[in-house]
């Protein structure tokens, strides 16, 4: 007799959301990887597929294997393949530890891999990118973890000087006038593994244009499950879109448990239809295609039709 196959390797999820693109691997209690190319950054690294490679930024959220696995295998191929150091966001309970894992390393591999560590603080934040920051926030889970909002500040005109002339605004500036303020853009947050509580109410996490957050279970009776283990049940992804602004949430970390046609039939129904559009799966691979292929259709139309 023939043997079966071995199980082939989840398909790389993938979306776009205008202008960025989503993708990764995200698996609850096996691996979670999400890449944001435009960001140069990564979120988590439970395992490490190659596009993830080219971020220069990986910020944990949490040390639990399923998302920092891959973290020496992250920092030792960029070094390897000539991409330069890569650069570790992580809670400050982390820091410690990843110096030592670092450390054995070189026991283990005879050499020295590279790396910037940065043990970022609730609340306070990096420039990954000229005027994009990354801030953290403290989130729930049963380890010390935060989440995370990329943030853009862009310099506008003040309203009272709208309409000024050229000539006008640099009078005003030589006159040590102050012609500008700064606007803070929160473009995409992301939660890690966590249960429901405040920091979903934060100004910056609520109006993020996209967030992407944990939905570990969505079957009825297991909202018990996800409160022990201190993760989002469908039920919670419910009051998040109460006063998320996202035209986009991204759901990520479903267990494995769960097959996908059977998590988007709870979803639909727990969901307002107003709000459905706007709520999408990471993992969900043939719905994601569908979508895809449409955007690609719609951008090929000349304009106008």
């Amino acid at each position: 007799m023939i043997p079966p196959e071995p199980q082939r390797r989840p398909q790389l999820g993938f979306l776009y959301i205008h202008p960025y693109r989503i993708q990764g691997l995200s698996v609850a209690g096996e691996e979670s990887v999400v890449h944001i190319p435009e960001l140069d950054l990564c979120f988590d690294i439970g395992l490490c597929p190659r596009p993830a490679l080219a971020a220069n930024y990986c910020a944990l959220t949490h040390g639990h294997m399923d998302h920092a696995a891959a973290l020496t295998y992250y920092l030792s191929q960029r070094h390897f393949q000539g991409m330069g150091t890569g650069t570790v966001i992580c809670p400050p309970a982390l820091e410690k530890p990843i110096r030592q894992l670092m450390t054995a390393w070189i026991d283990i591999e005879a050499q020295r891999t590279p790396y910037n560590l940065i043990a970022l603080q609730p609340d306070s934040e990096i420039e990954i990118k000229r005027n994009f920051f990354l801030r953290a926030f403290a989130t729930r889970h049963t380890v010390p973890s935060l989440g995370y909002v990329v943030i853009e500040r862009r310099s506008k005109l003040r309203p009272e000087y709208v309409g000024l002339t050229q000539p006008q605004l640099v009078q005003l500036k030589q006159a040590g006038k102050e012609i500008t303020h700064t606007l803070e853009v929160p473009l995409i947050c992301y939660t890690g593994d966590t249960a429901y509580g405040e920091h979903f109410e934060r100004d910056d996490v609520k109006h993020a244009r996209i967030l992407i957050t944990e939905c570990t279970f969505t079957e009825a009776g297991h909202k018990d499950r996800a409160d022990v283990g201190k993760h989002m049940h469908i039920d919670d992804i419910v009051r998040v879109l109460k006063s998320s602004t996202a035209e986009a949430v991204v759901l990520t970390h479903l267990s494995r448990r769960t097959h996908m046609g059977q998590a988007r039939k709870e979803i639909e129904s727990a969901i307002n239809a107003t709000d459905r559009d706007r709520v999408l799966l990471l993992m969900d691979s043939r719905t994601n295609k569908a979508r895809y292929e449409k955007q690609r259709e719609e951008a090929a139309l000349p304009k106008g039709d």
